[in-house]
């Protein structure tokens, strides 16, 4: 029964049923261009890629839901889970076209080129998808477009307002994570012809959302029990070897994927991508033995997933003994970059910037140094200047362009939650939901009014 009428839902349902009904008048459509022939290898590894980054989310979930405090696991997880819903929708409405449309001046793609996904069917595109349907790859990408908002909330985790965290997302995907993918991965983007080198997404997913809950971060500003100095314990290790695994197993479909083919790169990619994460979990747990810290779960954890980080926009331009060495000099530079991020004011909470944007900075710039015939080590500089010219210019626009979106928000709606809010936690206050005993009727009774007051406003 609905106990009272909630007015700031209203427009994001109403958002909804208007894109459904133009769903039902949106009539399918030739594709504007046609390709070669379907390649049934290439969709059976294709269809299995997409459906191993897409499983992904849920295991980002678990990683950063047993990270935090336990009255706000669920919530944490969900501002995960979310996104395969929210950017799912967005993605075939506008999302892919600007992504992946005509290109405009090598900058965004046209938003009419595939709007409602028009034109985007069962035939091969010649330059997107050669020998695989467009709505294949339409759908692969996607993935990406999901993770990479769910990515950026461990920095501002136990203090975001769910219902500001939804409008940034949305805003995040249309103005800074498709004008990155144009910029990188669509055949015109102007980075794409400079040479820069993102074999599947270290500067597009992992730099973009580094650099964006870095300004996140900045903008909500520190939790109460960081201004205190307050430690905390995990909620639930278990959760995170649990995210761990899911995410290490999806990230061949990430990687492995991203050469949109069954062949010898996907064969590569897959392999440089274990042995970056392997080399970079033992270098994490040794060089904090080094440091006199105990080998931890925690730590062997993070290190596996900042070796996937950092190979990812090399792992099908670089050779298997290469992957060693970024895998392991990236989990010693983040390793630094938490050591030196804890000393300071910053309240990431659960270290996006030091993990996916120390280290997707580092494995871009790796990949100029490693990458086959064209890196430095081949005595080739091109390609590692490009290099260069990228990482400051994607890193400024991620950070300027979210520190603006999170100010807009904010005026839209107040990014973070009161301060009696995130002393109960987010489980309670923003969902009523809770891994803590829910029979405390004295807690209940303090939900029920703050649920109240917040229907009110």
């Amino acid at each position: 029964m609905v106990t009272s009428f909630n007015k700031k839902w209203l427009v994001p349902f109403a958002l909804l049923m208007l894109v459904s009904i133009m769903g039902v008048f949106t009539p399918p459509s030739a594709p504007l261009v046609q390709g070669g022939p379907i390649n049934t290898g290439d969709v059976a590894w294709m269809l299995a890629a997409s459906g191993l980054v897409l499983f992904m989310t849920p295991g980002l979930s678990f990683f950063y839901g047993g990270m935090v405090r336990r009255q706000n696991v669920i919530s944490t997880m969900l501002q995960s889970f979310i996104a395969m819903g929210v950017i799912s929708v967005l993605w075939v409405v506008v999302g892919f076209s600007m992504s992946f449309g005509d290109s405009i001046g090598g900058v965004i793609g046209n938003p009419m080129t595939f709007f409602m996904f028009n034109h985007v069917g069962g035939g091969t595109h010649p330059a997107l998808s050669p020998t695989i349907p467009l709505v294949l790859f339409a759908m692969f990408q996607l993935k990406f477009a999901i993770i990479t908002p769910a990515l950026i909330t461990g920095s501002f985790a136990e203090r975001v307002r769910f219902s500001s965290y939804l409008l940034f997302m949305c805003l995040f995907c249309l103005f800074i994570y498709a004008p990155l993918a144009h910029w990188t991965w669509h055949p015109d983007g102007f980075l794409r012809k400079w040479g820069v080198l993102d074999f599947a997404g270290g500067t597009v997913v992992h730099m973009s959302a580094g650099f964006a809950a870095l300004a996140g971060a900045m903008v909500l500003g520190r939790r109460k029990v960081h201004v205190n100095s307050e430690t905390h314990s995990p909620a639930n290790i278990p959760f995170v070897l649990l995210g761990t695994g899911m995410l290490w197993f999806g990230w061949f479909g990430f990687n492995a994927g991203s050469a949109l083919a069954a062949n010898e790169t996907a064969a590569m990619a897959f392999t440089t991508t274990n042995t970056a994460s392997g080399a970079a979990a033992l270098a994490w747990v040794f060089f904090d033995g080094m440091r006199g810290r105990k080998p931890s779960a925690l730590g062997a954890c993070i290190g596996a997933v900042v070796g996937l980080v950092a190979i990812t926009p090399a792992a099908g331009y670089v050779s298997v003994g290469a992957s060693i060495i970024i895998g392991a000099l990236a989990a010693v530079v983040s390793n630094i970059a938490v050591y030196f991020k804890s000393k300071s004011t910053l309240d990431d909470t659960l270290d996006v910037f030091p993990c996916h944007g120390i280290g997707g900075a580092f494995g871009m710039l790796a990949t100029g140094v490693f990458a086959s015939g064209v890196g430095l080590m081949t005595g080739q500089t091109h390609t590692f200047l490009m290099h260069l010219a990228a990482l400051l210019i994607v890193s400024t626009f991620a950070f300027g362009g979210s520190f603006l979106l999170y100010k807009l928000v904010d005026l839209i709606t107040p990014l973070r939650v009161s301060e009696d809010q995130e002393e109960m936690g987010l489980d309670m206050s923003q969902h009523g939901e809770s891994m803590i005993d829910s029979d405390d009727e004295t807690l209940m009774e303090k939900v029920r009014t703050l649920v109240s007051e917040e229907a009110d406003s």
